[in-house]
């Protein structure tokens, strides 16, 4: 799964990552010139909060992720990533895992420690000493995982991986492989979503 998306590989056997695809294209993809954070500009826009935040998409949200990374063999017990874009993706992923009757965990990583109170950059369980996996909503230029990576590693996490819902197939995932060391996975491509 390295060279292509989950759903590439998915999409024909599972109805979930089928409807969730649906879901992206007709709530989250805006057409027209847009700025990205990045300061690169685009002709669409993926704005995934329209998904992760929507009754009906954001469970399959959850139980998409869990079957990529599953698919994937990764190993961890707490998700999250850099606030906000990846907050709801890991609440997602716990509800999901809830009703699995499984133990998930999701964390906060704020884009700098508190200088008040405990003075925390990660919020939620501890993740120290735990593998965990660093989550993203879409993904450009790899910033924002990557930021939120060295903030739970500052932490005492153990990053297994990053997953992202989509990618924009501009460079993040080789980026964040190479400078973090780990796997970068993702559920749709913007071939998946027509966007190419």
């Amino acid at each position: 799964m390295t060279s292509s998306s989950f759903a590439a590989a998915a999409q024909h056997n599972d109805p979930e990552v089928s409807r969730l695809s649906d879901l992206i294209s007709q709530h989250a993809v805006v057409r027209g010139r847009v700025t990205l954070s990045s300061g690169k500009e685009a002709d669409y826009y993926v704005d995934l909060r329209r998904v992760t935040l929507h009754h009906e998409a954001a469970p399959l949200v959850g139980r998409v992720m869990l079957k990529m990374l599953d698919d994937a063999g990764m190993e961890y017990s707490a998700v999250g990533g850099l606030t906000m874009g990846a907050d709801p993706v890991g609440t997602a992923m716990l509800h999901a895992a809830a009703a699995q009757r499984r133990e998930l965990d999701a964390f906060v990583v704020r884009k700098a420690a508190k200088s008040y109170g405990m003075g925390r950059q990660v919020e939620g369980p501890s993740i120290k000493g735990r593998k965990v996996v660093v989550l993203e909503d879409t993904s450009t230029t790899g910033g924002s995982a990557l930021q939120a990576v060295e903030g739970v590693r500052a932490a005492g996490g153990d990053v297994q991986a990053v997953a992202v819902i989509v990618d924009r197939d501009t460079g993040a995932k080789e980026k964040i492989e190479a400078e973090a060391g780990v796997p970068c996975f993702y559920a749709y491509s913007k071939a998946d979503l027509g966007l190419d």
